[in-house]
C-alpha cells in the first residue's frame, strides 16, 4: 500500500496541484529518504530553479518532470504529498519540502520513513533499479489477454497470487487488488499460474483491467492511511468484496471467506467461488 490505483490517484492529484510550479529551494530533513545523488544539499541544488512541466506514473512509482531530470518517487507504505501555503503549521514526520516560488510548498509526509527519491537525467531514470524491471502496465492498451497469457507461459512454476505481486510480472499490483482480481475471475489463489487455461486468463485479464480501472475512478482504497493530494480519501474501500472480509459471507454465494498466508502475504477468498482445481 499504495497500489497503483492510488498512486494513479496521487499523480492526478500532483497534475492539478504542481503543474507548472518553480522551486525555490528544497528542504530535506531526514536524509536517507533521498537515495541518489547521495547528498541531499546537491539534491537540493539541483532541483533549485526549475518548474515541474511532467508529473507521470509507472507501476507504484511516480515521476516527476523537474527540468532536466526526473524525480523517482516511490511512497513504499505510507508516504505522501500534500500542497501547502508556506505559513500552514508543520505536520509531524514531514520529511521533504519542495518551496515554490508562489509562496506554496509541496510536502512529503512518511510516518514509516521508508518512501524514496531519486534524481536522475531525464534520459536515465527508466534504467534506476526496480523500475528498469518492471512488467506491463495493466491499464494500458498494450496489456492484451495474449501478453497475460505469453508471460504466465514463460514461468515455469508460481501461484497465481504470487506471480501477480511482482512486479516484474504485471506492474502495480499489490496485496488488496490481487484478491480482488482472482475473486472476480474464480480463481484460487494457489493455483498453479502457467497451468491456467486459456478462458481462465481470459477471465483474469478482464478483472485486473475492471478492477484497476474501477478503483482508479473512485480514487483508491484508503484501507490503512492512504489520501490523495488534496487529503481526502478514497472510496473503493467500500467495494471491496474478499479483501479484510475474512469470516464473512462470500457476496456472491454465502460461504464465508477464507483467510491463510501464501507467499509471506495475508489472503483473502472464497474457498466456493474459487476452487482449487486438483
Amino acid at each position: 500500500m499504495p497500489e497503483l490505483p492510488e498512486v494513479e490517484t496521487v499523480r492526478r492529484g500532483l497534475e492539478a496541484l504542481v503543474l507548472g510550479k518553480t522551486i525555490d529551494h528544497v528542504t530535506v530533513s531526514l536524509p536517507r529518504i533521498i537515495r541518489m545523488p547521495d547528498d541531499v544539499q546537491q539534491f537540493a541544488l539541483m532541483l533549485q530553479g526549475h518548474t515541474i512541466d511532467a508529473v507521470e506514473r509507472r507501476g507504484k512509482y511516480l515521476l516527476l518532470g523537474i527540468g532536466p531530470y526526473t524525480l523517482v518517487s516511490h511512497l513504499r507504505m505510507e508516504g505522501r504529498y500534500g500542497i501547502y501555503r508556506s505559513d500552514e503549521p508543520m505536520e509531524k514526520h514531514t520529511h521533504v519540502i519542495f518551496h515554490f516560488t508562489d509562496g506554496t510548498e509541496l510536502r512529503y509526509k512518511d510516518v514509516r520513513q521508508f518512501g524514496t527519491m531519486d534524481l536522475l537525467p531525464r534520459g536515465e531514470y527508466a534504467l534506476l533499479p526496480g523500475l528498469a524491471s518492471l512488467g506491463p502496465e495493466p491499464l494500458a492498451e498494450s496489456f492484451t489477454a495474449d501478453v497475460l497469457q505469453t508471460a504466465l507461459k514463460n514461468r515455469r512454476s508460481g501461484k497465481i497470487k504470487v506471480l501477480l505481486l511482482d512486479q516484474t510480472f504485471v506492474a502495480g499490483l499489490g496485496n488488496i487488488y490481487v484478491d480482488e482480481v482472482l475473486f472476480q475471475s474464480g480463481i484460487h489463489p494457489e493455483a498453479s499460474g502457467p497451468d491456467l487455461q486459456s478462458e481462465q486468463i481470459e477471465r483474469l485479464h478482464a478483472a485486473i483491467v475492471a478492477v484497476l480501472a474501477q478503483s482508479v475512478e473512485l480514487g483508491g482504497s484508503s484501507v490503512k492511511s492512504y489520501v490523495n493530494g488534496y487529503g481526502q480519501e478514497g472510496g473503493m474501500q467500500h467495494l471491496l468484496k474478499v479483501y479484510g472480509h475474512e469470516d464473512n459471507p462470500c457476496p456472491n454465494c454465502g460461504t464465508e471467506i477464507a483467510k491463510t498466508r501464501i507467499g509471506g502475504r495475508g489472503t483473502h477468498f472464497c474457498p466456493s467461488c474459487q476452487p482449487l482445481d486438483k
